[in-house]
């Protein structure tokens, strides 16, 4: 059905829009400036600042007839009403006549300036806000010459307010416009701040405990219209002006955020560029104008000393800084001397480019290179992932969205906060887990099974729409309920993650989940599809470029190998038992930012650059591949992955050198199907995205980026090509144990990983090391509440405080990933009270 258009005029300009349309978007359409504070296109328009105060003339209407009424020459008679409206609220109507720029409606907005101004204070020079501030600009273009302020009549506030570790409040700079208290009650559903007193009282306040406990709170110093809020890692620590720009994308998880990184050189960085703050660049089919917490502030690990800077080998057992020279030329010897005995570990934060090099370099040498992790499916992805212009903005009523063994909040906060968004607007959710998850709350159906189950689980709802007897014993009511609410939404979405289970079981249950659409139609169409919450933010460009988890996993594949090269993984830190085996390799060669447990034991050590050292392309778990910038100096003596493997490749005599990133991707686009077409070029493509959403001299946006780099551009799935798909399933072995218990590593946002921890703006919100038990199994096993044991495990051992919590299954503990314990699938363990 075709949408309803209205028409009017706006300062003389006709425009015709959508019905519904607000006048301040109406106005946008012609490129007419409508003044706001409280009015921001992603938030629901409240009219409080009363900036954008408008004449509003209407047709006037024959009350007899209820035809309108019109002049002697056939036009509408038009009725100014005897007050002036707000344009953030009012939708438009046909034939209406709006004064923006009249002359009352110019003297309201400079009354609306001076009332702010009243007892704002005259921090411009040492604002954070100044030089991007909406309240700076508006007042010179809309504000009155003159202020009639009287300096015995401000007021005298809280300057310097920790709401939170992470976010700071001058409530003497702050005008009351609500944007970051809806934004955390509308968008995040995070209620943490509001406001507390009235009139000139009023202020912000947190009701949380820490305070302002919420992974997206750095969103809110985006849309904060003047400097009331500000993050405690930018405060007081550069200007706008100042900063240099990159496009990036967020290496963090497998979203792919559009991100903006602002550099700046420094004296007390010893001259070196460093990012000074990170900030969501626009893109509405990733993360609209949003990104998390993590995203914004553990960017640190680039800039940070504990950083590799030169190449190292290895003389009488020790670590010496040499040249690349030296170390190259150790690389290839070693090489050579394994005669094709050789095993590449990737890890999944590097790029393609570099991932398609060490794939090449491996295979030349007659070896084979695998990535470092044990989740399944990206072959799966690549054959019924989303399809081409797939959107999640675009779900709403009908539409399905089911998310299996994965807790989104904590694995891939803004595809949670978007699939949330979704079912406000009708969408309807499955959430399958083991565990209560934040997601339930949004639910429409809750599969709850045992750890080592969600294949099964997924078999249920595959046995509802086939009929498969041999699925019959998956089956069950809620599966049949859940299964016919997919099957009949007109667009569905499949996320799976890989929580509680190893490869084997990852593998089955993307094999029934792709079958599962596959059998329900919901393929080869955009908002349609398989996606993999993959627990780094290239692991589905890792499967792409031919690098997938070895099925036996890496013990396996090191067995009787005599050389490793290692990419931005660390397996021995991960496992103490690869940790053994990597001890025994006869050529150990580790490419890495830090100093890693695998790195201490390498023959060789070459240092290579952060992401915002350098250029490259990452595919994210929707299979959109975006380009990222460089935005500061290389560290040292650093040189980008793809480098150092292109180097070694010629010094072996295998292959020519690239001369840069962007012949790699032309290479990889030559190569590989999917990737066909693909340059730099296409990747910087940027479309038109309406509303647009600030930034820049866009005076209602803060300090979002509107998006000039490019959208980047989603790859169609196989079948959307025409390839066949043939249902297939498998049942893994449950998970269980006999003689103990089963400890099962679950994700936290906030761990100690290489990445993170170097932040220390985020380092009281890293989660504690702890071991989160039922409080039966706690009783059975004798065990209280922050006491103290010790855990074992075939190959490992920890001494754990403990967490007695409802939420945690029975039979098993959970414990976070990347603090410490080496674990990285589930294992049987044996739990001893310290003290028993």
């Amino acid at each position: 059905m075709s949408e309803a258009l209205v028409s009017l005029t706006i300062d003389g300009v006709e425009v015709t829009v959508p019905a519904g349309t607000l006048i301040v978007d109406a106005a946008k359409k012609i490129g007419i400036e409508i003044p706001v504070f409280c009015y921001h296109p992603k938030l629901k328009p409240v009219g409080m600042c009363r900036m954008c105060l408008v004449e509003i003339g209407r047709p006037k209407i024959d009350r007899a007839t209820r035809a309108v009424v019109r002049d002697e020459n056939g036009d509408a008679v038009i009725e100014f009403g005897p007050k002036l409206e707000t344009a953030c609220t009012t939708p438009v109507g046909e034939g209406w006549v709006v004064l923006v720029n009249s002359e009352r409606a110019i003297k309201e907005r400079q009354q609306v300036v001076e009332f702010l101004l009243t007892s704002h204070p005259l921090d411009c020079p040492v604002c954070d806000k100044g030089g991007e501030c909406p309240l700076q600009n508006l007042t010179m273009k809309h504000g009155p010459g003159e202020s009639r302020f009287l300096y015995e009549d401000k007021m005298r506030l809280d300057k310097h307010v920790p709401l939170g570790e992470l976010i700071f409040l001058d409530r003497e700079r702050c005008i009351q416009c609500s944007r970051c208290i809806r934004f955390q009650t509308e968008i995040v559903d995070d209620p943490v701040i509001a406001f507390s007193e009235r009139g000139r009282k009023l202020e912000i306040v947190t009701y949380s405990e820490p305070g302002f406990n919420s992974y997206f709170s750095g969103n809110t110093t985006d849309i904060c219209p003047v400097g009331a809020l500000t993050t405690a890692d930018f405060r007081f620590s550069a200007r706008s002006w100042e900063l240099s720009e990159a496009a990036s994308i967020c290496s963090h998880c497998a979203v792919g955020c559009n991100i903006t990184l602002h550099s700046r050189r420094e004296a007390r960085s010893k001259g070196a560029e460093v990012i000074k703050r990170v900030i969501p660049r626009h893109n509405d089919t990733v993360n609209e104008i949003w990104i998390c917490d993590k995203g914004r502030f553990a960017h640190h690990y680039a800039s940070s000393e504990d950083r590799l800077s030169q190449p190292l080998i290895k003389r009488k057992g020790k670590l010496v800084k040499t040249s690349w020279e030296e170390a190259l030329k150790r690389v290839v010897d070693g090489l050579k001397a394994a005669d094709g005995s050789i095993l590449g570990i990737a890890g999944g934060r590097t790029s393609n480019e570099d991932l398609f090099l060490m794939r090449h370099l491996m295979e030349g040498l007659g070896g084979q290179a695998v990535q470092h992790g044990d989740m399944a499916g990206g072959d799966l992805v690549q054959q019924v992932g989303v399809g081409a212009e797939t959107n999640l903005a675009r779900l709403g009523a009908g539409d399905c969205i089911l998310v299996v063994a994965s807790d989104l909040h904590e694995e891939a906060p803004i595809w949670w906060l978007r699939i949330k968004q979704a079912v406000e607007r009708g969408a309807q959710l499955i959430v399958a887990n083991a565990r209560t998850t934040r997601l339930d709350a949004y639910a429409s159906h809750t599969l709850r099974y045992t750890y080592g189950e969600a294949a099964h689980t997924m078999l249920g709802l595959l046995h509802a729409v086939n009929g498969d007897g041999a699925l019959a014993k998956f089956a069950s009511d809620e599966t049949r309920e859940a299964s016919e609410t997919f099957a009949k939404a007109p667009n569905a979405l499949l996320f799976y993650g890989h929580e509680g289970m190893d490869y084997e079981g990852s593998h089955a249950l993307a094999q029934a989940c792709a079958s599962l659409l596959s059998a329900t139609g919901h393929v080869a169409r955009p908002n349609n599809g398989l996606v993999a919450v993959w627990p780094r933010c290239n692991s589905q460009g890792a499967w792409d470029m031919g690098l997938a988890p070895h099925p036996q996993g890496l013990e396996e594949a090191l067995k009787g190998t005599k050389a490793v090269y290692v990419m931005a993984a660390d397996p021995a830190g991960d496992d103490p038992a690869l940790a053994s085996m990597l001890a025994e390799i006869e050529f150990l060669v580790v490419q890495e930012l830090f100093l890693t447990e695998t790195a201490k034991a390498a023959d060789v050590v070459l240092p290579a650059q952060s992401f915002a050292e350098r250029e490259g392309t990452y595919t994210n778990g929707m299979r959109r591949v975006q380009r990222f910038y460089p935005a500061i100096a290389p560290l040292g003596e650093t040189r980008p992955d793809w480098q150092i493997l292109a180097a070694i490749g010629e010094a072996m005599g295998l292959e020519p050198a690239r001369p840069s990133a962007a012949a790699v991707l032309l290479e990889i686009a030559s190569e590989n199907g999917d990737y066909a077409g693909l340059d730099y070029a296409a990747l910087a493509h940027a479309e038109s995205q309406w509303p647009p959403v600030g930034g820049k001299d866009l005076y209602f946006g803060g300090t979002a980026n509107p998006n000039q780099q490019g959208v980047g551009v989603q790859l169609p799935s196989g079948v959307e090509r025409g390839e066949a798909f043939e249902i297939e399933w498998s049942t893994p072995a449950r998970v269980s144990s006999k003689r103990g218990i089963m400890m099962i590593p679950i994700t936290k946002l906030y761990d100690r990983g290489t990445t993170i921890e170097p932040s220390q703006v985020l380092s009281s919100r890293l989660v504690s090391l702890c071991l989160h038990i039922n409080p039966e199994d706690a009783k059975r096993l004798k065990i209280s509440d922050g006491g103290e044991v010790d855990v074992t495990w075939n190959g490992g051992e920890q001494r754990l405080r403990t967490v007695i919590e409802e939420e945690v299954p029975r039979g098993v503990v959970l414990v976070p990933r990347s603090l410490g314990v080496p674990l990285a699938a589930p294992v049987a363990v044996k739990i001893r009270s310290v003290g028993s």
